[in-house]
This record gives C-alpha cells, sequence and structure tokens, in this order.
C-alpha cells in the first residue's frame, strides 16, 4: 500500500461453478467499495465478462498483467489464464478445480511479494481442487504452508470471535490430537492476533472442553482433566487470563460468550455451528497468526443455488471490510511496537 493510498486488497476467485464469482461481483457493484480498497481479482477478463453476462450483472474492470499494475478506483482482473473455461453452474468439475487452484496460486504469490496487502478468498470445494502440488483439506493449510506464522481459524465478527484447536480433523481424531503443546500454541496465537488486529490490550479466552460437560469430572472422558485444566492453569498462573473448561452445550445458549473476547473450541463443528448460528451471513473465515492477512466468507460453494442470482453477498463484503480493518489495526500496531522498541534502545545507549 503506497503512504495515503488504497489498501489493495486481492480476490481469489474460487470455483467458477458455486457463487464465488456472484458474491465477489455484488460486493463491487456499489460503487462505493472502491473508496475503501482497491480490488484485484486474480481470473481473467473472458472469465469475469462470462461471468457477468451469465448473472446479468454489469461492472466496468480494468484488465493487468501483473498486480502491481492495478488502478485505484477500478475493479481490477489479474489474467492469470487465457483459456475461456466453461461455466457448469452447480456442477463439481476438475477444470473448475483446476482454476480455483490457479487463481489462489497467483494471489498467494503476489500476497507474498507484496503486490496486493490483503487476500480475500472466495469458497473452493475441497475435493475438486485437489491436485499434486495442493493436498490440504482447505484454505487455512495451504495458506500455513506459504505463509509465516502459526495459523489458527478464527472465526470472526464484531461481537463474537471463536477459535479451533482442531480444524479439519475427523472427529475420531480430535482427542488425542489436543496435547498440551497444541492448547498452549493456539491460546498464544488467539491472543497475540486479539492484542494485534483487533486491538484489545488484555483479552479474556475461554476455552470449551473436548467432551460432554467438560467430562463431568472424568466420568465422560479424562481429556479435560488430565490435558486441558492442567494447561489452562499453568497459563492462567503466568498471566494469560484464559478460563475454562466450559460445558460447550449450554456456553452460547446462556450468553457466557458475551463475557470473554473470544473463544476457542476443541473441533471445528463444536465453534462453528454456534457461530453461524448466531452470525450467518455476518460472519467472517480469518486465518490469525500468519504474516498476511487472509479473510473469507463463512459460506461454501453453495452449488444449489450457483448461477440462479440468489446468492447473499453480506459475508463476503464483511469479509472485504475485516481484512481492511485488521489489516489497519496491525500496522498501527506494529509501528507503535517499532516505535517503542526504538525508545528502549535508544534509552539503553544513554
Amino acid at each position: 500500500m503506497e503512504e495515503n493510498g488504497n489498501i489493495k486488497l486481492g480476490i481469489s476467485i474460487g470455483d467458477l461453478n458455486g457463487i464465488g464469482c456472484e458474491v465477489v461481483l455484488k460486493t463491487f457493484e456499489d460503487s462505493r467499495m472502491l473508496d475503501f480498497c482497491t480490488p484485484i481479482i486474480f481470473a481473467s477478463n473472458k472469465t469475469i465478462s462470462g461471468q457477468q453476462k451469465a448473472l446479468n450483472i454489469s461492472i466496468p474492470f480494468n484488465g493487468v498483467h501483473e498486480a502491481s499494475k492495478a488502478v485505484d478506483g477500478k475493479l481490477n482482473i489479474v489474467n492469470v489464464w487465457k483459456q475461456v473455461p466453461e461455466i457448469q453452474f452447480g456442477q463439481a468439475t476438475k477444470e473448475g478445480g483446476d482454476f480455483a487452484l490457479q487463481s489462489l496460486k497467483a494471489a498467494v504469490a503476489a500476497l507474498k511479494n507484496g503486490d496486493i496487502d490483503v487476500l480475500v478468498t472466495a469458497p473452493i470445494n475441497k475435493n475438486n481442487i485437489q491436485a499434486e502440488d495442493f493436498k490440504f483439506p482447505g484454505h487455512t493449510d495451504y495458506l500455513a504452508q506459504e505463509l509465516e506464522g502459526e495459523s489458527l481459524m478464527f472465526m470472526v465478527t464484531d461481537d463474537l470471535k471463536i477459535g479451533l484447536l482442531t480444524d479439519h480433523v475427523a472427529v475420531k481424531d480430535v482427542a488425542s490430537a489436543i496435547i498440551p503443546r497444541l492448547i498452549r500454541d493456539k491460546v498464544n496465537t488467539i491472543e497475540k492476533s486479539l492484542k494485534m488486529d483487533f486491538g484489545i490490550q488484555k483479552p479474556k479466552i475461554a476455552l470449551l472442553g473436548i467432551n460432554p460437560h467438560s467430562g463431568d469430572n472424568g466420568v465422560i472422558g479424562n481429556e479435560d482433566e488430565e490435558v486441558l485444566k492442567p494447561v489452562i492453569k499453568e497459563m492462567a498462573n503466568n498471566g494469560h487470563l484464559v478460563f475454562g473448561p466450559y460445558s460447550a452445550d449450554s456456553f452460547f445458549g446462556s450468553d457466557n460468550y458475551k463475557n470473554f473476547d473470544a473463544v476457542l473450541a476443541a473441533y471445528h463443528d463444536q465453534g462453528l455451528i454456534p457461530f453461524k448460528t448466531l452470525s450467518f451471513g455476518r460472519g467472517v473465515n480469518f486465518t490469525a497468526g500468519l504474516n498476511k492477512v487472509r479473510t473469507s466468507p463463512d459460506h461454501g460453494t453453495a452449488y444449489e443455488i450457483a448461477g440462479k442470482g440468489q446468492a447473499d453477498h453480506s459475508s463476503f463484503k464483511e469479509a472485504v471490510f475485516m481484512a481492511i480493518k485488521i489489516f489497519r489495526n496491525r500496522t498501527e500496531y506494529l509501528k507503535l511496537t517499532e516505535n517503542v522498541l526504538k525508545k528502549q534502545r535508544i534509552k539503553r545507549e544513554r
């Protein structure tokens, strides 16, 4: 981002046969969005033109060969491929996965090079995107490999934030995957993100139990007693504001979550079911803990409504705004931290 310039917001287009293009185009139909960022879609001019025609959406755009040539005040398209993909709305095709991967790889390369400031990813199909160089259960794991840091799947709105100890892990493997080091790492990552990305100086974090009723003192499994509780106690003694484990079945219905800045769920559905119930359409999936900012909407490809013009773009729009907000917060935090360290260094040298 140039000084006083727009944030350069990269967009990987996702599965072309899903609702990804639709929610992206609907978001930037409102030209006021161009006041907040410079959007850069990684696809091709002909692909986006074809999608616009199929969806009866008309937005002027600017085609470029690389993200660094993007123009402020316009919707920019980086031409990643020359082919014209066949649009088969609602179908999980190999071609759809291939182009989704090309878009993602080009966008991540631009993110790593600094040609874009943040990345917002449209939904992929986790099956048809699989390839020799993409053997991951989703975006989060791929980005953890490509970018520096400790990744955390963090579902966020302004008033609800839920992180996951384990994300795309089979339920039968959850208990064995949760070990003391993992708990410490995820708590540290979520705590750092709350401070750096959301401006919360002393974050309070709640951990949900692994078993029903957090194990009922060992009656329903020993993991909560033997693994979770000792680590929570240890971290609390070391100054972290971590609490729990709380019984997941009553934690949200009782509004207890409102007493904390973030919640750390033991596994995917334990965190995402209440999150999507409470905030569907407003929620954002943020990959916390990495050296770059990536967000996405809280829904998938939605093949059942693809191509029908029915997709709600609210979550994608929120993902755009959240990426901008986090980038600004993080830039300010790092600047303040740098100034503090500089003052400390000068003081020592005197």
